[in-house]
């Protein structure tokens, strides 16, 4: 096919030969196959930002770490210059993102390159050689959704304990080859300590897990292994290994003695105040 635009610095730099087909086009990058020596390997072209349905938002970004002020500040304004920025920025987080969570043992494609706004890495295949499906066109029977819904959680709780959300997880993004899940697109991937959507946003990713899976094997859709990692990882108790079990005890309180007496007099008072207003209406009175 013809070399794409975006991808001519890389064929021109030699870090590939040649680009054989498009494999895929999401909401924030198209993905080619491409050539590179005795290798095939895919190649992500991120979209300009107006041409995405996948908005930078400050839920994703918070606490996101700048180069130095200046990039900070024109960030702020949307200036030219900070939009270049910002949108570097994007494209980088899935790039820091692989490699931190290939390093912590999380079932990632493994980055090789980010060069001219391309990010060069593994391609997936399932048993056959070819492209591994998304978990959506895989076809699924209870006791593999059990499995895949299993693995996945513990790569949940691996990215957590390497210090990342993923912030968009959900059927579309999970790949699956010949060993099984693997998670992909990662440019909205969030600092779990830094960003004070974290807690939200990875409930949600757990949930979504939860209700596709549920469809196949019910008792799943009771599970709230989402608020049981989250609550590990704020007590310091949660590690790559951590047994789960998908279920949170109830909070006890201890009940507030006074408050519950100040309430009860409350009511106590305006019992007999109702009382007395009734008893001045049917002698005739006029006090209300």
């Amino acid at each position: 096919m013809k070399t794409p635009s975006r991808l001519l610095p890389l064929v021109t730099d030699g870090l590939v030969d040649a680009v054989l087909r498009q494999l895929m086009s999401g909401k924030e990058a198209m993905v080619y196959v491409v050539q590179c020596g005795d290798e095939l390997r895919c190649a992500k072209v991120y979209k300009e930002a107006r041409q995405r349905s996948f908005r930078q938002a400050v839920d994703y970004t918070e606490g996101r770490r700048t180069k130095n002020s200046r990039q900070a500040r024109a960030m702020a304004k949307g200036s030219r210059y900070g939009r270049q920025e910002q949108e570097a920025a994007w494209q980088s987080a899935e790039v820091d993102a692989l490699y931190r969570l290939a390093a912590a043992g999380v079932r990632v494609p493994t980055p090789y390159n980010f060069h001219a706004g391309v990010l060069l890495m593994e391609l997936l295949t399932d048993a056959a050689g070819e492209p591994a499906p998304r978990l959506n066109d895989v076809l699924l029977s209870e006791a593999l959704a059990r499995q895949f819904h299993a693995i996945l959680i513990r790569q949940v709780v691996r990215m957590l304990c390497a210090g990342i959300v993923h912030g968009d997880l959900s059927e579309y993004n999970v790949l699956v080859d010949s060993e099984g899940p693997v998670i992909i697109d990662l440019p909205q991937a969030m600092d779990a300590a830094a960003n004070n959507n974290a807690r939200r946003i990875l409930e949600r990713d757990v949930d979504n897990l939860k209700a596709y899976f549920g469809q196949f094997a019910p008792d799943l859709l009771s599970s709230n292994y989402g608020r049981e990692i989250w609550l590990r990882y704020e007590a310091g108790t949660l590690h790559p290994e951590s047994v789960l079990d998908g279920h949170v005890p109830p909070v006890e309180k201890t009940a507030d003695l006074d408050e519950v007496m100040q309430v009860i007099d409350a009511a106590s008072n305006e019992e007999a105040a109702r009382r007395a207003r009734q008893e001045a209406l049917r002698l005739g009175g006029r006090t209300v």
